[in-house]
């Protein structure tokens, strides 16, 4: 299990921002805010690309305890840049780490959730909440893996620690993105993507490498609430932070008075506003202060 450069601590949580024409390192940053806010002495990390790495400021130090840049970006020709996921493996500074999508906020304190991961070594979150916090029952996005028998696992939320299960579910993404017609062609049905999701990449190495290696579905409090739109029964023409009234009491965030206990999946990334980042960070000033 080869690593470019050794662990620095034993556990923490990481993120991939690369900026497009949206500011994943803004998401990353009011990400990391939140989870200093909701669990304090969390440690953190974020792998970016050159480009991205040019745009890191002080306030980003201040409050990042690792910023990693990728040597190779395999995701440089695409517009949403997925390509590089499995890559996590080798950048993360910890033993033990707890690997976000950059659109996720924390808003109370899940450091228990450690104690859960530890039962094995690579855990992915199954499911999701509406921000009602009920399961979601709306199968309308997971057609692909209902027809092909792939779990319902989501990879805006996972654990993995430094082990041999991990670097082979690793390498099975990797071979996965690096492959994708050929796996998508001779092992999919029902399936006519150019480009995979991560979702999907991450469901097919879990069933190959066996599902008893991968998830833990006795933990059932291990997801996120998601807020698209369908899986919220809202349209689809309007982004919902048009729909509902959105409060904070950071961390807390409660969407139409529901207080959200799980991490928030907000998916639509207009949602952080530079308002919104200032909030964060006079929380997070005050209270290290």
């Amino acid at each position: 299990m080869p690593r470019i450069t050794p662990h620095q601590e034993q556990q923490g949580f990481m993120t991939l921002a690369q900026n497009t024409d949206v500011d994943y390192l803004k998401l990353a940053y009011a990400q990391a805010l939140s989870i200093k806010l909701a669990m304090p002495g969390s440690r953190y990390a974020v792998a970016v690309d050159p480009h991205t790495a040019e745009q890191i400021q002080e306030r980003h130090h201040r409050v990042f305890d690792y910023v990693v840049t990728m040597e190779d970006d395999h995701a440089a020709n695409e517009t949403w840049k997925l390509s590089n996921e499995w890559q996590i493996f080798d950048l993360t500074p910890f033993k033990e780490t707890i690997k976000l999508e950059s659109d996720i906020l924390f808003t109370r304190d899940c450091s228990h959730w450690w104690h859960a991961f530890r039962f094995q070594d690579v855990v992915l979150s199954q499911g999701c909440k509406n921000f009602q916090q009920q399961l979601n029952k709306f199968r309308e996005y997971r057609k692909v893996f209902d027809s092909n028998g792939l779990p319902d696992t989501y990879s805006g939320l996972m654990y993995f620690r430094f082990s041999q299960t991990a670097h082979d579910f690793f390498n099975l993404a990797r071979s996965i993105f690096l492959n994708w017609a050929e796996v998508r062609d001779q092992t999919l049905s029902h399936c006519l993507d150019s480009q995979p999701t991560t979702d999907l990449v991450y469901a097919i190495a879990a069933k190959i490498l066996g599902l008893e290696k991968c998830l833990l579905p006795t933990v059932d409090f291990v997801n996120f609430t998601h807020m698209k739109n369908a899986i919220n029964d809202w349209p689809q023409a309007t982004a919902w932070p048009e729909l509902v009234m959105s409060e904070y009491d950071l961390p807390m965030v409660r969407i139409n008075n529901i207080n959200q206990y799980h991490p928030l999946h907000y998916q639509e990334k207009s949602w952080v506003t530079d308002d919104l980042i200032e909030r964060y960070e006079y929380e997070y000033q005050r209270r290290i202060s």
